[in-house]
């Protein structure tokens, strides 16, 4: 297959939820590696986000990164260069997000990582590393949301656009939960 096949192959395939991989946190901390040292000044923080960032939950075998910036700016100007160094993006479709910008690595027509540009300490920022903490801290409130997950990925699991609007809603609802239990404690 050519890299354009092998592209369009991993742009295609379908969501798969898949039992814990204990070999997630290595991976992602490669990708860490292997970004920091391609751009030693270019990202604030560096994070794994997502269900292959909880231990012993069941994910789609994608490692969820999100690298902090100072700007927007910075995010389209390192944009090409993360291009050339494996990852793959859309514009049009990081023209529609306001506030972050999304890659793809991929490795043999198999999504492989997810990269999120985002602002340290901005909504999109907080809002992954706090529903991570909460995954990691509340087995009743992974086990539902894996349950979800695979009823979504069973149920439309070939679009991913459709999958992912449609468990947004668990993930705002427990942050929102978990915002008011904070209140209520402080």
């Amino acid at each position: 297959m050519t890299e354009e096949e092998l592209l369009q192959k991993a742009i295609d395939e379908p969501v798969q939820i898949v039992p814990y991989d204990s070999g997630w946190p290595q991976q992602f901390e490669n990708e860490k590696t292997r970004l920091v040292t391609f751009f030693p000044a270019a990202f604030l923080s560096i994070e794994h986000v997502g269900s292959t960032a909880v231990p012993g939950l069941s994910a789609k075998p994608i490692i969820d990164i999100v690298a902090a910036v100072c700007s927007m700016e910075m995010a389209d100007a390192i944009l090409p260069l993360l291009c050339e160094v494996g990852y793959a993006t859309s514009a049009e479709f990081n023209a529609m997000l306001k506030n972050r910008r999304w890659l793809m690595h991929h490795c043999n027509g198999r999504r492989t990582h997810h990269l999120h540009l985002v602002l340290l300490g901005s909504d999109d920022w907080i809002n992954r590393v706090r529903f991570r903490d909460i995954l990691r801290a509340n087995p009743f409130v992974a086990q539902r949301y894996v349950n979800l997950k695979r009823k979504l990925a069973e149920k439309i699991g070939s679009d991913r656009e459709a999958y992912t609007h449609a468990k947004s809603k668990f993930v705002e609802d427990t942050l929102k939960s978990t915002a008011i239990l904070l209140d209520l404690k402080g």
